[in-house]
């Protein structure tokens, strides 16, 4: 191992690289971490074969597990951030203790808001009937005149007149 090359990001240049025909890609378990890691963090296929470096195509054929529960990704690495802390926390370290409260806080703020978001009860929300835009702007046009007086204010006095 001590003559494995790296190149300047910390890849390990592999072998045969530069010389005719395409070396074999092997899999490795960092590689597979950072796939995980990248998708947790919302990136898309070829920005995360970019940063492996490999081809799209190579990171669909050996990566296809991970591909696969992408939308868990965020997920699992959010519960293992929590179960990090949390043993520092157990451990006594008040900096742990202090994270994980603002954790805590932003995981109930999100609960929250989803709570919100689902209707009262379970019951489906009724469905708003859509205008077009003709209906539309005919309902605006017929509202327009109604408002106040003081609405449409200087918009329809011309410069020195009075009304």
């Amino acid at each position: 191992m001590a003559d494995e090359i790296f190149d300047l990001f910390g890849n390990p240049v592999r072998p045969g690289k530069g010389q005719r025909g395409r070396p074999p890609y092997a899999a490795t378990e960092k590689d597979r971490n950072k796939v995980k890691l990248l998708l947790a963090l919302g990136w898309s296929n070829p920005r995360v074969a970019a940063a492996i470096p490999v081809s799209e195509a190579t990171l669909k054929r050996y990566f296809r597990a991970e591909l696969k529960e992408r939308d868990q990704m965020r997920d699992r690495l959010d519960a293992r951030r929590f179960e990090i802390v949390m043993e520092q926390a157990n451990a006594g370290n008040v900096g742990a203790l202090k994270e994980l409260t603002k954790m805590l806080e932003r995981s109930d703020l999100m609960r929250a808001g989803q709570r919100m978001e689902k209707p009262a009860g379970g019951k489906p929300k009724t469905k708003v009937e859509r205008l077009g835009k003709k209906e539309q702007a005919q309902l605006d046009a017929e509202a327009a005149g109604a408002g106040d007086d003081d609405e449409w204010g200087s918009d329809l006095q011309f410069p020195g007149m009075v009304n």
